[in-house]
C-alpha cells in the first residue's frame, strides 16, 4: 500500500533537511516542499498561528514507522505533524517507480 504523508516544518531550510534525510535513507520516493503555508491551530490550550513549510511525502505504508522515527530525529517541533493518507488509486508506472525508489 502506498501513502501520501504530510509534514509541516518551521522553515524551508528545515523542510529541505527533512526531505533530504528521508530520500537518502530511501524512506520516500519523492518529497514536495510547499513554502508559505498559513497554519492556524490549537496549541497548549490556545489558538495559535504560524507561517510554515509543508512537505508532501510519497512513500509506502511499510516504511511509515521508519519515516516517523527519522522525521522526529530531525524536527524542531515538540509534536511534529506527521500524518498519512492512503493512495486508493494511482498510475501504475508511478507506483512502480515508488517501489523502485524506496527500500
Amino acid at each position: 500500500m502506498y501513502l501520501v504523508a504530510f509534514v509541516s516544518a518551521g522553515s524551508k531550510e528545515e523542510a529541505e533537511k527533512i526531505a533530504s534525510g528521508l530520500l537518502k535513507e530511501k524512506l520516500a520516493a519523492c518529497v514536495n516542499i510547499v513554502k508559505g503555508a498559513d497554519s492556524h491551530f490549537w496549541w497548549q490550550g490556545k489558538l495559535d498561528k504560524a507561517k510554515e513549510t509543508l512537505l508532501i511525502v510519497k512513500t509506502k505504508k511499510s516504511l511509515f514507522p521508519g519515516l516517523i522515527k527519522k522525521i522526529k530525529s530531525m524536527h524542531s517541533y515538540e509534536v511534529p505533524e506527521i500524518i498519512a493518507l492512503p493512495v486508493v488509486a494511482g498510475h501504475k508506472p508511478y507506483l512502480d517507480w515508488i517501489d523502485e525508489s524506496t527500500k
